[in-house]
C-alpha cells in the first residue's frame, strides 16, 4: 500500500458530519500521518520499509515526501533501531543522490556548486538531509559504510585518473559532483565524522594533486611549484572537504562548543595549507578558456575558503591571508578582460571583506584594509591605469560595502578623485575628465549614499561632501566645459541634492549658507541693498532683461547647484535672504532654468505659514512669497502675466522683445508656474487655483490647423504660429502638476504631502475640462484639452478613475484616436492605454467598457500598427525644420523650426541646436520608432482582455463587430518586426480564434 493511498483513505473514512466539508489540504493531511508513524518506536518495522519502498517510486513528488517522512522519523526512532536499516537507507540514499543530478546551462556564469556545472532537485537536497540526520544518529556505523563503499572509493579512483577537467566525461561529472556533496554533508556533522573522512581521503587527494605537506610559517612562494595542469577531480574534492571543515568551525562557535586545534583534520589540513594555496593560486593563470572555466570557479572559492577560516583556530596564517589577498586584488587590477574570473575574484573579496568586518578581526581586518581596500582606492584618478573607470567603481563600490571602516575609507578616495576631474573639467575643458566626472559622482548617488542611508546615523559623510563641492565651485573661476556640460551638471546636482538631503537641519544650515555666499559673490544678480531700492515695475524690468540674456557659464553652476540645495531642504530648515533667493530664481526660470523653478515649487512647499525669522527685511511668510512670485489679488504677478498671449500687458513693446523672446518666456513662465502650483497642490494651498486658471486659460484658443499653413507670409501669422506651443506647454504642465517627480518634490527630498491631493485636484478639473471639450470649435484647442486631460487621468490613483469609468471611456477614445497621429504624443498614447488596460481588468471598469466594447476595439486594432504616417501637423513642422537647415528663410524659419522641432522631438533631444548640427530632420523622423512598441504590445494587451469579457454582454453587439475582423487586423501584427508584440499577437490571436471558432460573431 502506497503512501498516498494510505493518507486518502485516512481522509475519507475520518468521521464527520453529513453535507459538510471540510478545508483541509492534503499537506495537512500529510504532516498529521508523518507526526503518528513517528509518535512511537513501536512502528519502526512497519513504516521504515513502507518508506523504503515509497522511496523507489518514479515519481519524484513520491520520492521527496518519503525522504522527508524518514528525515522526521528517523530522529524519533533511535540509533539501535536505524542501524538495522543502515545498509538498506544507505543504498537507497546513495542512488537517490546519483540520479537526481542534473546537468545546468555551460559555465558562462557562476553556476552555484562552485563549477561542476550540475544542480541539485528537490530529491537530491532531501536525501542529503536525510543522510546527515543518519550520519549524526547512527554513531560512526552509518559513516563507515560511506568511507567504505566500493562504488565511492571506485568513482574517486576513476575521477582522479583525468588530467583535464575536458577528459572527464559528463556521466563521470556527475558522480564527481554527487561524491563531493556526499562526503562533504558527512564531514560536516560532527569532529570525529569530519576527522573519519579525512583520514579516509584527503591523502589521496593530495597525492593525486602533487602536493607535500609542509610545518611551520613558511611563505606560499616558498612551497610546490607544480609542473602542467592539475588534477581537477582531486582539486575539486579537496575544496569540498575544506568547505565542509569551516561550517563545522562555524557551527561549534555558534554554539559555543570547544574544538581542540590538534584534531586530526585540523593538523591535516595546517600540514598542506601553504601547498594548497598555492594550487589554488595556479588555478587563475590558466590561459585555456574551455577548460579554464571550470578551474577558475574551484580556485577563487578555495582560496575565499581559506581566507574565511575563524582566525582563532585554524592557523592560516597572516602571511596566507595577506598572500590571498595580493592576488585576487591582482586579479581585480590587471585581468580586467577575463570577465568571469573578474568577478568571481570582486566576489570572493567582498564575502572575506563582509566575513572579517562582521566577526571583528582586527588583524584580519587590517590587511584587509591595506592590501584590497586602499590598493583600488589608489586606482582613481588622477591614477592612469589601463583599468576601465567604470570597472574601478564598480570594485570600489562592492568592496566599500563590507564594513563601515572600509566604506569610509573608499568615500573620502571617491570623494577626491571627483573633486580632481571636476577641476580638470572646468578649467581645461578636460572631456575625459568630463565623463569621468560624471562616473565618479553616479557612483556617489547610487551606490555610496544609499548604503549609508540604509545603515543611518553618518551624516558627516555626505555634509562633508557638500561643502566641499561648494568650496570647489567658489574657488574656480574659469569654466570651460565642453560638451558634457549638461550632462556634467545634472550629475553635480543629483549628487549635492541627495547629499543634502540625508543631513540634518543644522547641517543643512551650513550648507546654506555657504551656497548663498556663493551665490551672493556673483555679479549677475542684483545685490540685497540694490533689489530694496527697486520699483515693481523696476524689478521686473530687470527680470525680464535678465531672463533675455543667457547666464555665464559659473553663474549657470551656481544657479543649478543652490536650486539642487534648497530642493533637498527639510521644512524646519531656514533659508537666509529669501526675497533674494526668490528673485534670482524668478530671474533664471524666465530664461528656461528648470531646476530655478523646481526650487521655487520647494520654497512654497516647504515655507512655514508664517516666518520665524527675527529679520523682517531677510524672512518672509508662505503668503508673502506667494504674493511676490505670482503677484496679489488686484496685481497679477510677473509669471501669470508672461502666459497672457500678446505682449502689450507686461511692457514687451517698451523692452522691444520680438516675437520669439515673447513666445519662449511665456513657454518659460509657464514651466515655472506649473512647478510653484505642484509646491503648493501638494501642501493643499488654494493659490494652486489661480495658477491652474492661469495655465488653462493658455489652452483656450480660437486658431485652427488652416492657419499654420506655410502659405502664408511669416510675418502674418507668427503669432499663431507661435501659440502653438504655448498651447502645449501649458497642456503638458498638467503632468508636471499630477505627475511624481523623482528631481524634486517627493519623501526623498522631505516634500510636504498632503493626503489625497491628487483626487481632489482630478475631481476639480474633470468638469472644467469636459465643459471646455464640450464648447470648443477649434480642432487644434480640442486636441490641446485632450492632451491636457490625458495627462490628468493618467496621473491620477485608479482608484478614482474607476469610480468616473462611464464618464471618462468616451475621452480615452476621443484622447487615443486624436492624439495618436502624432508620433510625439506617444508617451501620451502609451500612458491612456494602461489606464483603459487598468478598467479592462476591474469589474467596475469592465461595466463601462461593455457599453463601448465596439469602438474600443476598433480604437485598439488601429493602434496595433502603430505609428501611423504623420498627420499634416507633424509634416509642416518637417518642413519648416528644412528651411531651417537649407537657411533659405531666414532667422524667423529658423526660430520657428527650433521652436516646433523641440516639441516634435518631446524629451528625447539633448538641446534644439545640436540637432540642427546634426541634421534635425534625420533625427525627428528616426524617433518616431522610440516607444512606439509599447503602445502596440499595450492595444493587444487590451484586445486579449476585451475577449475575455462576458459573452452576455457582448453578445447584443455582434452586429457591429465581427472576431474575424479582428483576426484579420492582427495578422499583420504577427509580422511585427518586435518579438514581445508578435508574442502577444499570438496570444491575442488564439484568445480571438477560440470565440470564432465557436461561430459567436459578435
Amino acid at each position: 500500500m502506497y503512501l498516498d493511498d494510505f493518507v486518502l483513505r485516512c481522509f475519507y473514512f475520518t468521521d464527520r458530519p453529513k453535507g459538510e466539508e471540510i478545508d483541509v489540504k492534503r499537506d495537512e493531511l500529510s504532516r498529521a500521518l508523518m507526526l503518528a508513524f513517528a509518535s512511537t518506536p513501536l512502528f519502526e518495522p512497519f513504516a521504515i520499509p513502507l518508506l523504503l519502498e515509497k522511496l523507489s517510486s518514479s515519481l519524484p513528488s513520491s520520492k521527496v515526501e518519503s525522504l522527508r517522512y524518514l528525515s522526521y522519523c528517523i530522529m524519533m526512532y533511535g540509533a539501535d533501531r536505524i542501524s538495522q536499516h543502515a545498509e538498506t537507507l544507505w543504498s537507497s540514499v546513495k542512488d537517490a543522490i546519483f540520479n537526481s543530478i542534473q546537468p545546468i546551462t555551460y559555465l558562462e556564469s557562476e553556476p552555484p556548486d562552485g563549477g561542476m556545472g550540475f544542480q541539485e532537485n528537490e530529491v537530491a537536497t532531501e536525501a542529503l538531509i536525510l543522510l546527515q540526520k543518519v550520519v549524526l544518529q547512527t554513531d560512526g556505523s552509518f559513516l563507515n559504510l560511506i568511507v567504505g563503499d566500493e562504488e565511492i572509493n571506485s568513482n574517486i579512483k576513476s575521477i582522479t585518473s583525468f588530467k583535464n577537467f575536458a577528459d572527464i566525461p559528463l556521466e563521470n561529472k556527475k558522480k564527481l559532483h554527487a561524491v563531493g556533496r556526499i562526503l562533504s554533508v558527512s564531514a560536516r556533522v560532527s569532529i570525529a565524522s569530519c576527522n573519519r573522512v579525512f583520514e579516509s581521503f584527503f591523502l589521496c587527494l593530495t597525492d593525486a594533486l602533487g602536493l607535500s605537506g609542509s610545518s611551520g610559517d613558511s611563505n606560499p612562494e616558498d612551497n610546490n611549484k607544480f609542473s602542467g595542469r592539475l588534477n581537477y577531480g582531486a582539486l575539486y574534492l579537496c575544496i569540498e572537504l575544506l568547505a565542509a571543515c569551516r561550517y563545522l568551525v562555524l557551527s561549534a562557535e555558534e554554539l559555543s562548543s570547544t574544538m581542540s586545534a590538534h584534531e586530526t583534520w585540523c593538523c591535516m589540513l595546517q600540514r598542506f595549507c601553504h601547498s594548497l594555496t598555492d594550487a589554488f593560486h595556479l588555478t587563475l593563470t590558466s590561459t585555456d578558456n574551455d577548460v579554464q572555466n571550470a578551474f577558475v570557479h574551484s580556485g577563487v572559492r578555495g582560496l575565499q575558503i581559506l581566507a574565511t577560516f575563524p582566525g582563532s583556530f585554524l592557523p592560516v596564517s597572516n602571511s596566507i591571508f595577506e598572500a590571498i589577498l595580493t592576488r585576487l586584488i591582482s586579479v581585480i587590477t590587471f585581468s580586467f578582460d577575463k570577465v568571469l574570473l573578474w568577478k568571481l575574484s570582486l566576489k570572493a573579496l567582498v564575502e572575506i571583506g563582509s566575513f572579517v568586518d562582521n566577526r571583528q578581526e582586527s588583524d584580519k581586518a587590517a590587511s584587509f584594509k591595506v592590501f584590497v581596500v586602499e590598493k583600488i582606492v589608489s586606482l582613481m584618478p588622477p591614477n592612469d591605469s589601463a583599468m576601465p573607470l567604470s570597472l574601478k567603481l564598480e570594485a570600489i563600490s562592492e568592496i566599500g560595502t563590507t564594513g563601515l571602516d572600509f566604506m569610509i575609507t573608499v568615500v573620502q578616495g571617491l570623494e577626491k578623485a571627483a573633486l580632481f576631474t571636476l577641476s580638470e573639467a572646468f578649467v581645461h575643458g578636460n572631456v575625459e575628465s568630463a565623463e569621468s566626472t560624471i562616473q565618479l559622482l553616479d557612483c556617489f548617488s547610487n551606490k555610496l549614499l544609499p548604503w549609508f542611508d540604509k545603515i543611518g546615523g553618518f551624516e558627516e559623510v555626505p555634509f562633508r561632501f557638500a561643502t566641499n563641492i561648494w568650496d570647489q565651485i567658489g574657488k574656480s573661476t574659469v569654466f570651460s566645459i565642453g560638451i558634457w556640460e549638461k550632462e556634467l551638471i545634472g550629475a553635480t546636482m543629483t549628487a549635492v541634492k541627495l547629499a543634502v538631503a540625508n543631513c540634518s537641519v543644522e547641517s543643512q544650515s551650513i550648507i546654506m549658507q555657504k551656497a548663498l555666499n556663493v551665490l551672493l559673490s556673483s555679479t549677475s544678480f542684483p545685490s540685497k541693498e540694490s533689489i530694496s531700492g527697486f520699483t515693481p515695475t523696476k524689478l521686473e524690468a530687470s527680470q525680464l532683461n535678465l531672463a533675455l540674456n543667457s547666464l555665464p557659464c559659473r553663474d549657470n553652476w551656481i544657479v543649478s547647484l543652490f536650486a539642487s540645495v534648497i530642493i533637498a531642504l527639510h521644512p524646519q530648515t531656514q533659508i537666509p535672504n529669501l526675497k533674494v533667493v526668490l528673485h534670482v530664481f524668478m530671474t533664471t526660470l524666465l530664461s528656461g532654468h528648470v531646476p530655478a523653478a523646481q526650487a521655487l515649487g520647494s520654497i512654497v512647499n516647504k515655507l512655514p505659514l508664517k516666518s520665524n525669522t527675527m529679520d523682517t527685511s531677510d524672512g518672509c511668510s508662505l503668503e508673502e512669497a506667494v504674493d511676490m512670485i505670482l503677484g496679489s489679488t488686484n496685481d497679477n504677478g510677473l509669471l501669470r502675466r508672461c502666459c497672457k498671449t500678446g505682449g502689450g500687458e507686461i511692457g514687451f513693446s517698451s523692452l522691444e522683445l520680438s516675437d520669439l523672446g515673447s513666445g519662449i518666456l511665456q513657454i518659460h513662465a509657464i514651466v515655472g508656474l506649473a512647478w510653484i502650483g505642484k509646491g503648493l497642490l501638494m501642501r493643499g494651498h488654494e493659490k494652486v487655483k489661480d495658477i491652474t486658471m492661469t495655465i488653462f486659460s493658455c489652452l483656450l484658443s480660437n486658431i485652427d490647423i488652416g492657419a499654420l499653413s506655410l502659405k502664408q507670409c511669416p510675418s502674418e501669422y507668427s503669432t499663431e504660429l507661435d501659440e502653438l506651443p504655448l498651447m502645449k506647454s501649458a497642456a503638458d504642465a498638467f503632468h508636471v502638476l499630477m505627475s511624481d517627480s523623482e528631481a524634486c518634490l517627493n519623501r526623498r527630498f522631505h516634500a510636504v504631502i498632503r493626503p489625497l491631493y491628487k483626487q481632489r485636484y482630478f475631481s476639480t478639473m474633470m468638469p472644467i475640462l469636459l465643459s471646455s471639450v464640450v464648447k470648443s470649435d477649434s480642432s487644434i484647442t480640442r486636441s490641446m484639452l485632450y492632451r491636457a486631460f490625458a495627462h490628468i487621468i493618467s496621473d491620477a490613483p485608479l482608484s478614482v478613475i474607476l469610480s468616473e469609468a462611464k464618464k471618462l471611456i468616451p475621452i480615452l477614445l476621443d484622447i487615443l484616436s486624436m492624439l495618436s497621429g502624432d508620433i510625439s504624443n506617444k508617451d501620451i498614447v502609451y500612458n491612456a492605454l494602461l489606464v483603459l488596460s487598468g478598467m479592462l481588468t476591474d469589474k467596475n471598469g469592465q461595466e463601462a467598457v461593455v457599453e463601448n466594447a465596439h469602438i474600443i476595439i476598433s480604437r485598439l486594432l488601429g493602434l496595433t500598427s502603430y505609428p501611423h504616417m504623420m498627420s499634416s501637423l507633424i509634416r509642416g513642422q518637417i518642413r519648416i525644420a528644412k528651411l531651417a537647415v537649407s537657411g533659405r528663410q531666414g532667422i524667423w524659419y529658423l526660430a520657428q523650426a527650433t521652436l516646433y522641432a523641440a516639441w516634435l522631438i518631446n524629451t528625447h533631444a539633448r538641446t534644439c541646436n545640436e540637432l540642427l548640427a546634426k541634421g534635425m530632420l534625420k533625427t525627428a523622423y528616426g524617433l518616431q520608432t522610440v516607444g512606439s512598441r509599447l503602445v502596440r504590445e499595450t492595444a493587444i494587451q487590451c484586445l486579449v482582455a476585451m475577449s475575455a469579457l462576458p459573452h452576455a454582454r457582448i453578445y447584443p453587439m455582434r452586429i457591429q463587430f465581427s472576431p474575424f475582423q479582428v483576426l484579420r487586423t492582427l495578422s499583420n501584427a504577427l509580422d511585427d518586426p518586435k518579438r514581445a508584440v508578435r508574442q502577444e499577437a499570438v496570444r491575442c490571436r488564439q484568445a480571438w480564434a477560440s470565440i470564432a471558432s465557436r461561430g459567436l460573431h459578435f
